[in-house]
């Protein structure tokens, strides 16, 4: 049997509300937007109201945050996000930046210097390492790519 989300007490129709925590602050707390759309494991996903409860494993990329106001970007490294069946989605991550805070420059060389170190390393634990850095610049630079369209 499937089953529906059904119409969230007391939020207000149409409305998601947001909660994003970081281990050292709480970024959101019981905001209203209009939706989030996140880089999940699973795929690229935009999120309404009333979206079906679920559990996504973020990964690095951006997530958005549209509402009346306009939107707001922030990169995070990972993270999990949960949409409950009330229309609030908890969204928890290591770090996060505002995209507009990031500079594309020190991207580029922060990128260069891992694709350095795993072009030259000598033992697996360093590749990998190198590997996941390189992994979360390139999705810095994706994302910051976007950011200028």
């Amino acid at each position: 049997t499937r089953l529906y989300a059904s119409e969230a007490a007391g939020v207000p129709v149409g409305k998601l509300v947001v909660n994003f925590a970081l281990p050292h602050e709480s970024v959101m707390a019981n905001k209203e937007v209009h939706q989030v759309d996140m880089s999940a494991v699973s795929g690229d996903l935009g999120v309404l109201a009333d979206h079906v409860p679920t559990i996504e494993q973020l990964k690095p990329g951006v997530l958005d945050f549209i509402g009346d106001s306009g939107s707001q970007k922030y990169f995070v490294s990972g993270g999990f996000a949960i949409m409950n069946p009330n229309s609030v989605l908890n969204i928890n991550a290591v770090e996060a930046f505002k995209l507009e805070d990031i500079d594309p420059q020190a991207v580029a060389a922060n990128l260069a210097e891992s694709q350095r170190l795993a072009a030259s390393a000598k033992d697996e634990l360093t590749k990998e390492a190198a590997a996941i850095e390189i992994e979360l610049y390139e999705s810095l630079q994706s994302a910051l790519a976007g950011r200028a369209k």
